[in-house]
């Protein structure tokens, strides 16, 4: 019982200083790792190795792996891909269902764009879209937002998704994770789509554009202008579709039927597959999508803004893993053994501990990374400790993260002031939806936990 009060105080430590005193995440982490250390009694010989072989362990199996996949997406983000991408869909899917058309372009967008950015990007085309149907610009923004956040905490290489899955020790299967993820977040989208429906004739009275470089003033056509000469859409598709289908096709061959067998072949989807090598050549294909006069002097300037991206994201999965390698130690994994397998919970541990970290503190990455590092130590107990519940437990986690999106999380703020809804209007519908779409994909799972388990 002593172990579980330090580990909930530990918990709650970390949520109040980062949202309280707005400490930053990477040291709230790393000192609940060290005062757990002490507090959990480990031998004053063993804290540092803990942490520290923990934090490099982490950062060395996928540190590359979000780098990279940071950079794949600033660079769509940057190069009018993300837009052309866009516009591919609205030809495809034309605007007779604007909600559906905004969902799904969402959707495909956030696997490798900050979901954040990726609606900073998206704006201005969902303001196009809504003028030209007449549907309401407030089902368009819950249409838009939902489809973003399904795949931003459900695919990878999406960070979140893929910390908790070193975190998890499942790493070295994110193609199972891809595979399971894109239906669970479908699932997610279509939940945010339905519940946008409801507002399809609602009218609001906007906000007041904050000022005029406000993106939110700017018009669709001149957005685009702005990016010169779209890609076409197999160009801009490609960056995400080549490592996924890569990393897809390694986990394929080597399921224990080895459909093609075990000689060169295999040797070369494997490596291919592996994530960091196939997010190379994605990044590889994205430099192609850079335009202007010095494409160089532009993909160094993309990579610096990577890395001051990326740098936040991966000292906080170090420190959620050095968090995770103490409790891990500790006799918390006993008691929680001891007191959880005849429970029958399962994936609802998970779930909860990400919704409840997500709601009080913001943050769906902190959340993800915090809960992924407190559960894996008591998978076992829990009765996840095979590959697919390893799997279902990252799927969990990351549904547990979207809930709930209010005014502590910069992503409610970032829908709500570009898409000028007024704050209380933003509670009624943005935050609901955000409760609607992660109870919708926690059902998936556990779903998908019957069959499997």
């Amino acid at each position: 019982m002593t172990s579980l009060i330090i580990l909930i105080l530990l918990v709650a430590g970390i949520v109040f200083v980062t949202a309280r005193w707005k400490v930053s995440p990477f040291l709230a982490l790393t000192g609940a790792a060290l005062l757990g250390a002490f507090a959990f009694r480990l031998p004053l010989g063993e804290i540092v190795p803990t942490v520290t072989t923990a934090f490099g362990g982490t950062l060395g199996n996928i540190g590359l792996v979000i780098l990279f996949g940071t950079m794949i997406g600033m660079i769509l983000e940057r190069s009018g891909a993300a837009i052309a991408m866009a516009e591919a869909l609205i030809r495809v899917l034309g605007t007779r269902f604007p909600n559906l058309t905004m969902s799904i372009i969402g959707w495909i967008v956030s696997i490798p764009v900050f979901c954040d950015s990726g609606y900073v990007i998206l704006n201005s085309l969902r303001k196009a879209v809504t003028l030209r149907t007449g549907v309401s610009a407030l089902a368009t923004s819950i249409a838009l937002m939902t489809g973003l956040y399904a795949t931003h905490t459900l695919v990878p290489p999406t960070p979140g998704p893929l910390a908790a899955a070193e975190n998890i020790g499942v790493a070295d299967n994110l193609g199972l994770i891809i595979a399971v993820g894109a239906p669970v977040s479908a699932v997610a989208a279509l939940a945010g789509l339905a519940y946008a429906r409801l507002f399809a004739r609602k009218e609001f009275t906007p906000l007041p554009a904050e000022s005029e470089e406000d993106i939110s003033t700017q018009t669709y056509e001149e957005l685009r202008a702005s990016y010169g000469r779209l890609p076409n859409a197999f160009h801009a598709f490609l960056p995400i579709l080549l490592p996924l289908a890569l990393i897809c096709a390694s986990s394929i061959v080597q399921l224990p039927a080895r459909p093609i067998g075990e000689g060169t072949a295999f040797d070369a989807v494997t490596f291919l597959g592996t994530p960091l090598i196939a997010l190379i050549l994605g990044l590889l294909v994205a430099v192609t999508l850079l335009r202007g006069g010095d494409r160089l002097a532009l993909f160094h300037e993309q990579v610096h803004e990577s890395i001051r991206v990326a740098a936040p994201i991966l000292l906080i999965t170090g420190a959620g893993a050095a968090f995770g390698a103490v409790l891990a130690a500790s006799p918390l994994t006993g008691f929680l053994s001891d007191h959880l397998t005849g429970l029958g919970i399962g994936l609802a541990v998970p779930f909860l501990i990400a919704a409840a970290l997500k709601t009080a503190q913001g943050s769906s990455t902190v959340s993800i990374v915090s809960t992924s590092a407190l559960v894996a130590p008591m998978l076992a107990a829990l009765g996840l400790g095979s590959p697919e519940g390893m799997v279902l437990t990252v799927l969990a986690i990351g549904a547990g993260a979207m809930v709930v999106s209010h005014a502590n999380d910069s992503y409610f703020w970032v829908v709500s002031q570009i898409s000028r809804i007024p704050v209380p209007t933003a509670y009624r519908t943005l935050t609901v939806a955000t409760a609607v779409e992660g109870a919708a994909a926690f059902a998936a799972v556990q779903v998908l936990g019957f069959v499997l388990l």
